[in-house]
């Protein structure tokens, strides 16, 4: 529906809905009747301002775009968004004057989901009006504002004080695919429960017993959730952010996804000893260079690796692979088995590195889709444990993931493969990895991967203000105070001594903190059924409903700090509980092997095929159309697609919903695109020619 439908029929609901709740009625609806009616006239009041705004982006925002064949950049984002949270006020709006007169009718019920949903609306047209800022003030066709750090602080200081609890409660996930918001509503109760316990039960049956209680308060009280994830995510603990999420390594959860995903015949841990290596220059296969082990940091350490197969081939059970296992005692081969036949070395080989803002997750909690990859590819695949930040921050990973790959080059008749055809592919922090491994092969002189799938890849580590970026302040899954602790972990800025990593990339630190969040995530995800729990709202934790007067000293205190001037007679809602948002200000975030986005264009040239495939509702969204851009304009071999209504990270929900299974089946068709071109990639030449009839853009 065109933008301007959606605004006269939100015009229209809301003069229904002021008629209904104006007349006569002879239920006692009292005060809440009030509220439902202040609250129609404020999304009214929103409606009539938004529209022109709308207008302008829909003007203009066609020329951000990567090309005409794939819309998408942050701008079509936030509109979409903005219609998306209109959509769900108009259905709310409608029910609300058909039932209001119904004996039925739950009026507080309702008034408070109003209420959820105008506080949105009030908070979306804030942010809008700082998109509004960032195409007034950057070049044109130009996303980030690179140049303009004032204009970058000042977004940070407004998600400091913006209010964003409405965002994770009864609106939890407007704007994602119906199918994963239960997943949302999952993540985001774990996490709220898990906070309350984190640093502070050491019993593994009390922790268990207070998840009970508390992950079912928050089921029964969104607004309540909402403000808690909000005190949570605006003052983040990194260490609460990585064990929450090394959730996906514990050995319950790993066990059904392996149950869940396809079976594979070689399953094997690897660790590299820091041995020198040897390899030919592309330029003069006679010459050879010298590859140091990882030194970052400690000096030379080991290299942790997984290498996964869906068929046992030639060199996989030999014994000098087994020389490298990390299991003690080694793992039972299939090649003993009876019934295994052991198949040729395959042409191919698929290198891949992990996501998890370079600080949480390993290969283990990747398994699921690589699995599935190995399998449909019908090739070997070798996932790198790399250490993580803060321990371990830049360069230390890129040396373990460029050292892997060289070792994989010169080893890769242990793997199964003759390497006729090398491709890299990652997610996120991962995404990153292979673009600059790539980079150091090129500097290095060694043979350059065949290609590249980057899936939502971070190109650009800084809080530089986008207006993909902007979506930080509403999505439960990267919001701003996560994404600056990962970045500011990465370089080395955020507090923590630097040390080696023990057992391999964080595969044993799961520990207690783990075994606690499992506790909560079962209990959170049982309380949808059990009404019966009592929502008891602790002391400490404020009563309080969104949407109600927030004019408070704080935000009185807050505006004249921050320099955003709102158009006259508005003012977005401000948080109870300000954030503390370091900006990403170490010189090393600029470095372009940590922000290859900033890469000088001879850095770039002679990278391989990449094929980059965002999410249009992921705040790295413009990250991959800028840096898919600046590949086309040196005409370097590059595609770009775009999924819609799919949050950051969809490559680990690829078993939730029929669009993440088709967004994953995008991956690896551009994966297999690399493996079956004809001719070895050039400077110029094009990428792959693929069928876009499966490949939904945004």
């Amino acid at each position: 529906m065109d933008y301007r439908g959606v605004f006269a029929t939100l015009e229209r609901v809301c003069e229904d809905n002021i008629s209904v709740l104006c007349g006569p009625s002879d239920l006692p609806y009292g005060s809440t009747a009030n509220r439902l009616l202040t609250c129609i006239r404020q999304i009214q009041e929103h409606g009539r301002a938004l529209e022109p705004v709308v207008g302008c982006f829909t003007a203009v925002y066609h020329h951000y775009d990567f090309d005409e064949q794939t819309p998408g950049n942050g701008y079509r984002t936030l509109v979409k968004v903005l219609l998306s949270c209109l959509f769900h006020i108009i259905q709310k709006a409608r029910y609300v004057a058909s039932n209001y007169n119904s004996a039925f009718f739950r009026a507080e019920h309702n008034a408070a989901e109003m209420e959820a949903y105008c506080s949105a609306l009030c908070q979306l047209r804030a942010l809008l009006h700082l998109a509004q800022r960032l195409i007034n003030d950057n070049d044109f066709g130009q996303l980030y504002s690179l140049k303009d750090e004032d204009l970058s602080r000042r977004f940070v200081q407004e998600y400091s004080s913006m209010h964003k609890a409405c965002f994770y409660g009864r609106c939890l996930g407007f704007q994602f695919s119906p199918a994963l918001r239960p997943f949302l509503q999952t993540v985001v109760i774990s996490m709220v429960s898990y906070g309350e316990t984190f640093g502070k039960q050491q019993s593994g049956f009390g922790t268990a017993a207070l998840s009970l209680l508390t992950s079912g308060k928050y089921v029964m009280d969104p607004e309540l959730r909402g403000a808690e994830f909000e005190r949570i995510t605006q003052n983040l603990d990194l260490q609460f952010w990585k064990s929450f999420w090394n959730l996906t390594e514990s050995g319950l959860l790993t066990g059904f996804s392996r149950m869940a995903s396809s079976p594979v015949q070689v399953n094997l841990t690897l660790t590299l000893p820091p041995v020198t290596l040897r390899l030919p220059l592309a330029a003069d296969p006679n010459l050879t260079i010298t590859i140091s082990p990882p030194i970052a940091h400690w000096g030379p350490g080991p290299v942790h690796m997984r290498l996964i197969s869906w068929e046992l081939r030639e060199g996989q059970d030999s014994e000098e692979l087994q020389a490298f296992y990390r299991s003690d005692p080694p793992p039972i081969s299939v090649s003993s088995l009876p019934w295994v036949q052991k198949q040729p070395p395959s042409r191919w080989l698929l290198i891949h590195f992990h996501g998890g803002g370079f600080v949480a997750q390993t290969s283990r909690s990747h398994e699921n889709y690589l699995r599935s990859w190995s399998k449909e590819l019908n090739v070997p695949i070798l996932s790198v444990d790399y250490s993580l930040s803060p321990e371990a921050p830049f360069p230390r990973a890129l040396e373990e993931c460029f050292y892997a790959y060289c070792w994989a080059l010169n080893h890769c008749h242990l793997l199964g493969s003759t390497a006729e055809r090398v491709c890299l592919a990652g997610d996120s922090a991962g995404g990153n990895l292979c673009i600059t491994v790539s980079m150091k092969a090129i500097s290095a002189g060694i043979r350059v991967p065949d290609g590249i799938m980057a899936a939502y890849p971070a190109t650009l580590l800084t809080t530089d203000a986008s207006p993909s970026r902007l979506l930080t302040s509403i999505d439960p899954l990267l919001p701003l105070g996560v994404l600056a602790k990962c970045l500011n972990a990465y370089a080395g800025a955020e507090s923590g001594s630097v040390q080696p990593a023990v057992g391999g990339g964080g595969l044993s630190s799961l520990g207690r903190d783990t075994a606690m969040l499992l506790s909560d995530l079962t209990q959170g995800a049982s309380s949808w059924i059990q009404s019966f729990l009592d929502p008891t709202r602790t002391s400490d934790q404020p009563q309080r409903r969104i949407g109600a007067g927030r004019t408070s000293a704080v935000a009185s205190a807050t505006n004249s700090k921050c320099h955003v001037d709102f158009p006259e007679g508005f003012e977005p809602l401000r948080s109870e509980c300000l954030a503390f948002v370091r900006p990403t200000s170490c010189p090393i975030i600029r470095n372009p092997f940590v922000s290859p986005l900033l890469a000088p264009s001879n850095m770039l040239r002679g990278l391989p095929p990449v094929h980059i495939v965002a999410s249009a509702l992921d705040a790295l969204l413009d990250d991959s159309v800028m840096f898919a851009k600046k590949l086309r304009d040196m005409n370097q071999p590059v595609s770009l697609t775009v999924m819609e209504d799919l949050p950051h990270g969809f490559l680990s929900l690829s078993q939730l919903a029929k669009e993440t299974e088709v967004a994953t089946e995008i991956c690896v068709a551009r994966i297999r695109a690399i493996f079956q071109q004809e001719n070895p990639p050039c400077a110029l030449q094009k990428p792959p020619k693929l069928d876009q009839s499966a490949s939904p853009s945004g």
